[in-house]
């Protein structure tokens, strides 16, 4: 079996970590003992671009567990947490290929590895995955049945590419089902986020000026953590609907030029490239601490700052230290990339439980339905999505009331008012 990880030895902490994350993934559990039975997944290859965290691994396990051929590739270079890599080689015969601070020739030639085995499924996080594919792997596209979009970005790129007609097969954009971006975004990002940014400067956040860039549900989840530590958030957005919640939640909203002088702390969460400039990093006081949580470093303008950098260090770990021109410090957390997996272990294992469980039915309905889709990207079904919600309330020992044959008609019906 082919693989390439860091180091085969760190298996049996991968393994313990593992076991622990698999504690608190009720769902994603109980699905695999199904799959264990049913094995509705025999006979497929399935290749996988996602963070390789324990959370990843319950759902390759879960895959395995119902019969399919999995490989997965890391979907970002800092993401890859290098004991868990070694432990699905090891211990689950898994072919992984991911090894943390990979560089850029590494990252690529590992997405190309999965691609080799030919798989007629995907699993994406950024959409790295579908793109290679699309690019420069085509001769493997006549042999794809059906995909799964694991984030927001990823969903932007796959719609776009539906939109110009070359999306070569239906995929499911697991992002959008509503188990998944009101927990995982939302609860998931606010706390990782915080968690990798503390990890790498040990800063107080209490009484600072955070500045948060974008509210969507990311910047929603960590807007609303960093506010519950003491901070002074301040919102920038280019959405005036978005703009407009935030002033309701309670938070500053101002332009990034504004925010920019007066931020301690900034951290991106838009999806979209060059939203911190070498404008803003020209304005921003001594010492600001400026990071990315959203899915790709192209947030924040690097090579725009590097113009205007005299010196640069590792001051830390994870911090590189940027002097500028006038004198002041900028410090970069992470290079840019997710900071909550670059520096932290990413979203805990009970949000992860729920967008898992989805990536494991998506996969499922896509063996039994993909002859019969087009090739655009499609919303989780509602039947999922209601039934991953309600296993995992069912899991917390919450119960709820279900609708009478009455109050049925009356829904349905159009001639009974008041």
């Amino acid at each position: 079996m082919k693989y390439d990880v860091k180091d085969i030895k760190l298996a049996k902490e991968g393994a313990r970590r593992i076991e622990w994350a698999n504690q608190s993934m009720p769902v994603l559990n109980r699905i695999r003992e199904r799959f264990a039975q049913e094995k509705p997944l025999k006979g497929i290859t399935a290749a996988a671009c996602l963070h390789v965290t324990t959370e990843t691994a319950s759902l390759m396990q879960t895959l395995k567990a119902g019969g399919a051929n999995v490989l997965i590739c890391a979907s970002n270079p800092l993401s890859t947490q290098d004991d868990v890599a070694a432990s699905l080689v090891k211990n689950d015969k898994i072919p992984v290929f991911a090894i943390k601070g990979e560089d850029h020739k590494t990252y690529y030639s590992h997405i190309n590895a999965v691609l080799d085995a030919k798989p007629q499924y995907t699993m994406d996080d950024g959409a790295d995955l579908v793109s290679i594919l699309h690019s420069e792997r085509t001769e493997l596209i006549k042999g794809m049945k059906g995909g799964t979009e694991e984030t927001t970005t990823g969903v932007i790129r796959l719609k776009s590419m539906a939109a110009d007609g070359v999306l070569q097969y239906p995929i499911i954009a697991v992002n959008d089902a509503r188990t998944k971006h009101f927990f995982d975004n939302r609860y998931g990002t606010g706390q990782s986020t915080l968690d990798g940014i503390i990890r790498a400067t040990n800063r107080l956040i209490a009484g600072t000026y955070f500045v948060v860039c974008g509210y969507g549900w990311c910047g929603k989840g960590l807007a609303m953590r960093a506010r519950g530590m003491g901070a002074n958030v301040v919102i920038t957005e280019i959405d005036p609907t978005a703009a407009l919640e935030a002033v309701m939640d309670g938070f500053t909203v101002m332009p990034i030029n504004e925010a920019a002088k007066i931020g301690s702390i900034f951290c991106t969460v838009t999806g979209n490239v060059n939203v911190i400039r070498k404008a803003h990093f020209k304005l921003m006081k001594d010492g600001a601490i400026v990071c990315n949580s959203g899915h790709f470093n192209v947030e924040l303008d690097l090579d725009g700052l590097d113009e205007i950098t005299t010196a640069k260090r590792e001051i830390r770990p994870f911090v590189e230290e940027h002097i500028l021109e006038n004198g002041r410090r900028i410090n970069v957390l992470g290079e840019g990339r997710l900071i909550n997996l670059a520096a932290a272990e990413g979203h805990p294992s009970s949000v992860m439980d729920m967008s898992f469980a989805n990536q494991a039915l998506c996969i499922e309905y896509m063996v039994q339905n993909s002859s019969t889709l087009e090739k655009d990207v499609y919303g989780v079904p509602e039947a999922i999505d209601r039934q991953i919600a309600d296993e995992k309330l069912g899991s917390m020992g919450i119960f709820i009331d279900k609708l009478t044959a009455e109050q049925k008609k009356y829904l349905s019906s159009w001639n009974m008012g008041t």
